[in-house]
């Protein structure tokens, strides 16, 4: 293997994804036979694959905005792999209490992941012409930061139970 491989498989951040896929692919052998078998596990495991190979990916390549790219689908592909886990215990395919496990390996992966896109250089980007910049040190980025859900921010009191029962809202009236 070339240093550059050897490199990115010592990162935590690799390191953790491996984990993530060494539990997909216990998952995967633990689901009961069934006509969603096949999906899910190739969803399951796909996905697990699939972020390593887009770590690979941004550590491969030096540009801040590909990088970033490359985060951004890491995140969805952790996503989809939580959903289609989280549909084998909804389809009653698996007996093990696979979601929690397999959640709290993506939030150890997710802190692992924050810290190494934050050392992504923002300085050694060019243009790309689609007007998108994956940079999170702008003054609009740091209010939409600002602004992100918080219970304690969050005024509940603004809403009426009524608001939400079933057959209250304007289309149930017509």
């Amino acid at each position: 293997m070339s240093r550059r491989i050897d490199k990115y498989r010592k990162m935590p951040v690799f390191k953790k994804a491996e984990e993530i896929l060494e539990l997909a692919e216990v998952i995967v052998e633990a689901i009961k036979e069934d006509d969603k078998k096949e999906h899910l596990a190739s969803e399951i495991v796909g996905n697990a694959m699939l972020i390593q190979a887009k770590i690979a990916g941004a550590e491969g390549g030096g540009l801040y905005s590909l990088r970033m790219q490359n985060a951004v689908l890491i995140k969805c592909a952790a996503h989809d792999m939580m959903s289609a886990v989280i549909c084998t215990e909804m389809f009653g395919l698996n007996n093990e209490d696979y979601v929690d496990l397999m959640r709290n390996k993506v939030e150890e992966f997710r802190v692992e992941f924050v810290a190494w896109i934050r050392g992504f250089d923002k300085n050694y980007d060019i243009p790309d012409n689609w007007a998108i910049r994956f940079d999170a040190s702008t003054p609009e980025q740091e209010e939409l930061e600002k602004l992100m859900f918080d219970d304690d921010k969050f005024d509940f009191d603004d809403f009426d139970d009524e608001d939400f029962e079933p057959g209250t809202d304007d289309e149930d009236a017509d």
